[in-house]
């Protein structure tokens, strides 16, 4: 299944004469339970550009072409054993006006604040949904990005703010996917992922225990070298994400196929590893990524 360029441009048009209908599109659509009968979650990541992350590969702007970013997630959503997408409200309510969502897990993203290279990167705010518009939306959780340097002022109100949004969608019986990440700043000062699993593991025992509630809460994070190791910081179901490998695709499919083995490692959440690898077929991608899941 691929987007047709007349209804692309239908969808342009329905912005301007009929936007509501995006909005209906989305709360009408037809809806699942979340994990399905085997507690396994596939779903495809859509989230980046709305904090300004559009590079994928050696392409500085790969995700800023909005007609090729939903020409992919709806072929990707198309394949046996993906169960749905985590994006913000304009790429949700695309999809579902485009038909991509009927009987699809929907995920909103909230904080979105911390713009990739900005001085204030980790003081990272609700800029997306509130737990308020993920509930009348018709969507089945929300997801906050929780990154964490010790150094960044920034970073304590980001950790009360989820610690909030983790209580609020608790209180609506909706997933709270918290990703919570270990940070560092490089030698130049910037923001930048700590690979320590260390870190990981700490991060991940602080998200586990935000909120009034754990009781819907759901982790994202990179996959581990040692996935047992990490996993057993948390009896949270946790999902993978998937980064931007590059061409080390295959690196991450062996990451992914050996940590989908550890109990609580209930899936993936993979977006630029899958949808703009270098020379990765996006069906076939998927589907490989949605068979370790189910076989995991």
């Amino acid at each position: 299944m691929t987007l047709d360029r007349k209804r692309y441009l239908e969808l342009i048009e329905a912005r301007i004469s009929n936007p509501a209908s995006l909005q209906k599109a989305l709360k009408k659509r037809a809806r699942r339970t979340v994990a399905g009968k085997d507690g396994k979650l596939m779903l495809l990541a859509a989230d980046h550009t709305a904090r300004g992350i559009i590079a994928a590969g050696n392409n500085p702007t790969a995700i800023a072409d909005r007609y090729l970013l939903l020409d992919k997630l709806i072929r990707g959503l198309a394949v046996a054993g993906v169960d749905g997408v985590m994006a913000s409200a304009d790429i949700l309510e695309e999809l579902a006006w485009l038909g991509a969502l009927e009987e699809k897990v929907a995920i909103g993203t909230m904080n979105r604040g911390g713009i990739i290279g900005a001085s204030w990167e980790l003081d990272d705010r609700l800029t997306a949904y509130d737990a308020e518009h993920i509930k009348s939306m018709g969507l089945d959780g929300g997801k906050t990005l929780l990154r964490i340097d010790e150094s960044d002022p920034g970073v304590a109100r980001t950790i009360e703010m989820v610690a909030q949004v983790t209580t609020q969608l608790a209180d609506l019986e909706l997933v709270s996917m918290i990703e919570p990440l270990p940070y560092m700043k490089s030698a130049d000062g910037r923001a930048i992922l700590d690979p320590s699993e260390e870190k990981l593991i700490k991060v991940v025992s602080i998200a586990s225990g935000l909120g009034s509630s754990s009781a819907y809460t759901w982790l994202k994070i990179p996959a581990p070298t040692n996935p047992e190791k990490v996993a057993a910081a948390t009896s949270c179901p946790i999902l993978l994400l998937g980064g931007d490998p590059g061409s080390n695709w295959e690196e991450v499919f062996a990451k992914w196929e050996k940590a989908l083995t550890v109990p609580n490692i209930r899936g993936l959440v993979p977006g630029r590893a899958l949808l703009y690898g270098e020379d990765l077929d996006v069906e076939a991608a998927v589907s490989r990524a949605a068979k370790m899941v189910r076989k995991g």
